[in-house]
């Protein structure tokens, strides 16, 4: 019997196979920059579904103190991030979320297919859709386009958010 944790392993995985095989087969019929195009917005409309699926399966309603965005960040982060994925978020003050990338699964997905010099990271597109759909206001930096573990060799964001609790 595959117990709860393995199970969600194997699928997360089996997902991020079928993103990356779409990636790959959409980067050979359309380019690296079409593909960087409708790979943030399927990535985009996709987590904005999401995170309003979760909030409702969790039954957390108006997300209206940083506390509340807490609740449902560390939720999402158990639920839709697998042991492979090198990522972590922290909130080491009020109003105040970092990310960081220790290392990153699509980067090296992108390197060995050729792109990387392209390509245009959308797993932050991710996050900032969550933050979008909840009616989160956020400013983030680094602000930029393209892969920060490529050109920087890590990768991270800070999140400033404006609550007024």
């Amino acid at each position: 019997m595959i117990e709860k944790h393995g199970l969600k392993e194997l699928l997360i995985k089996c997902w991020m196979t079928h993103d990356g095989m779409w990636f790959f087969h959409c980067v050979q019929e359309c380019g690296i920059d079409k593909t960087n195009k409708i790979n943030k917005a399927a990535v985009q409309s996709m987590a904005k579904i999401e995170i309003k699926r979760l909030q409702k399966l969790l039954e957390i309603g108006e997300i209206e103190k940083f506390e509340d965005l807490q609740n449902i960040m560390n939720e999402a982060m158990k639920i839709f991030k697998a042991d492979f994925m090198e990522f972590t978020h922290t909130f080491p003050e009020k109003n105040y979320m970092h990310c960081n990338m220790n290392k990153c699964w699509a980067y090296d997905g992108v390197k060995r297919i050729g792109v990387i010099d392209s390509y245009e990271c959308a797993i932050f597109s991710r996050i900032e859709a969550w933050f979008e759909a909840l009616g989160i206001k956020y400013d983030v930096h680094p602000q930029l386009n393209g892969c920060l573990m490529h050109t920087n060799d890590r990768c991270f964001r800070d999140y400033i958010f404006d609550f007024n609790d």
